[in-house]
């Protein structure tokens, strides 16, 4: 620690320059190690960030550096410049690490950036404060503080150190799971769905490990986690059954594979895309771009259309309606041109017109065709048949008929509808 009335002196004296000239070389030296090595690397990478210096391995090697010269030159010279840089550079590479393991692992979480602002405040006031020499007081005053939790007393200071260790700890295993989902599982595992089961499994072993350590760090008694495990237990069988199960049932179906993410599904009359599939919902999107979260034990207990899980075709059927009089051949013709015509009407099936039954105002046909993308929709393409058909039919001179409707009066003057 650096007394304030010591540090005022020191600055005060001859020889700060060649100091400043080796916390830039410290400095320049850690950049030229990051540039060298990280050039190729992703932007999301934690050791060297989207410009190099601000990821965690700039401020690392810089604290190395310097500490290196301030231990080396301490003994022949007093070094104010490199013991103010070291508390700086640890601030520096805690805030670092933070910042961008909750970046990589929480990329849309509103919640990140607020853990992220506090982690930095509480860094760079400690760092004030071993700059000015206040910690050890600041420190002795939490000592202080004591808080009685049944026969046992713990003080501030052991809490806000048990809470600091065990969120490091937190967020290297975090990182280290981050790390190998992008390492590993990415070049390992092909499918999506399979490699998001296996990211969960894996984060959630390394998470419960982390969090067990974690808890060993800060002081915790791990054999009075049986009590508590009982007791989870018990809840877990009545209050939150219904939570454990939608959390089964999502690894059940990241296991089963029968949702894939990118599959057109319906469910309760909702259609839409599979957009992700976490451990207690489904995320269902339709074309509309209105979003539906459905339980996961909704998706393994009950009925659900897959229109995509093993055959990408969808049949579908239009109706239309022709006068009496016409030409059947002609009509049906017409209306197989007009569906053969139609943009994304596959071939093969081949589209097909049946007359389906003789109405009360003309002949009745089913026009039947398929296609293979359902995921884009099907009123656009069903829009673009009856179009198709509607302008086949006007230039074959083939008329869809009006409802109709017979009046017979009778000799006693009432009239009958038929």
């Amino acid at each position: 620690m650096i007394d304030l009335d010591q540090l005022i002196v020191a600055f005060s004296q001859r020889g700060i320059g060649w100091e400043a000239s080796v916390l830039l070389a410290c400095l320049a030296a850690a950049y030229g190690i990051c540039w060298l090595t990280g050039r190729r690397q992703p932007p999301d990478s934690v050791l060297f960030g989207r410009h190099l210096f601000d990821g965690v391995l700039f401020p690392l090697l810089a604290l190395a550096f310097t500490y290196s010269a301030r231990v080396a030159l301490g003994d022949v010279h007093r070094v104010p410049l490199l013991r103010l840089a070291v508390p700086v550079l640890v601030s520096l590479a805690v805030i670092r690490l933070v910042a961008r393991v909750l970046l990589v692992v929480f990329p849309d979480v509103s919640w990140a950036r607020v853990v992220e602002r506090l982690v930095s405040w509480l860094a760079w006031i400690a760092a004030v404060l071993w700059m000015l020499g206040l910690l050890p007081a600041v420190m002795d005053e939490m000592e202080a503080i004591r808080f009685s939790f049944g026969k046992s007393k713990v003080s501030l200071l052991a809490m806000v150190q048990g809470l600091l260790s065990s969120g490091l700890v937190m967020v290297v295993v975090l990182w280290i799971s981050a790390a190998v989902e992008r390492k590993f599982l990415r070049s390992a595992v092909s499918d999506l769905s399979l490699r998001k089961v296996a990211a969960n499994a894996i984060r959630a072993v390394l998470l419960l490990v982390g969090f067990l350590f974690a808890l060993s760090v800060a002081g915790v008694d791990l054999t009075a986690l049986s009590v508590l495990g009982g007791a989870i237990g018990v809840g877990l069988g009545f209050g939150l059954q219904k939570l454990a199960s939608n959390y089964v049932s999502g690894f059940v179906i990241l296991a089963e594979r029968s949702l894939r993410i990118g599959d057109t599904v319906r469910v309760d009359n909702f259609e839409g895309i599979v957009a992700d599939i976490k451990t207690r919902y489904t995320l269902i999107r339709s074309l509309s771009g209105t979003e539906s979260v459905v339980p996961n034990e909704k998706l393994i207990t009950e009925r659900i259309e897959n229109l995509s899980l093993a055959d990408p075709r969808v049949l579908l059927t239009t109706e239309v309606s022709v006068d009496y009089d016409c030409d059947v051949d002609v009509a049906q013709r017409v209306l197989l041109d007009a569906t053969r015509g139609a943009l994304r009407v596959i071939a093969d099936p081949a589209p097909a017109v049946r007359l389906a039954r003789f109405g009360p105002d003309g002949l009745e046909f089913s026009v039947l065709f398929w296609i293979s993308d359902p995921q884009n929709g099907q009123l656009a393409v069903k829009s673009d048949v009856n179009l198709r058909i509607l302008k086949g039919l006007r230039e074959a001179g083939i008329a869809i008929p009006y409802p109709q409707r017979v009046v017979h009066v009778t000799s006693s003057g009432t009239a009958a509808t038929g």
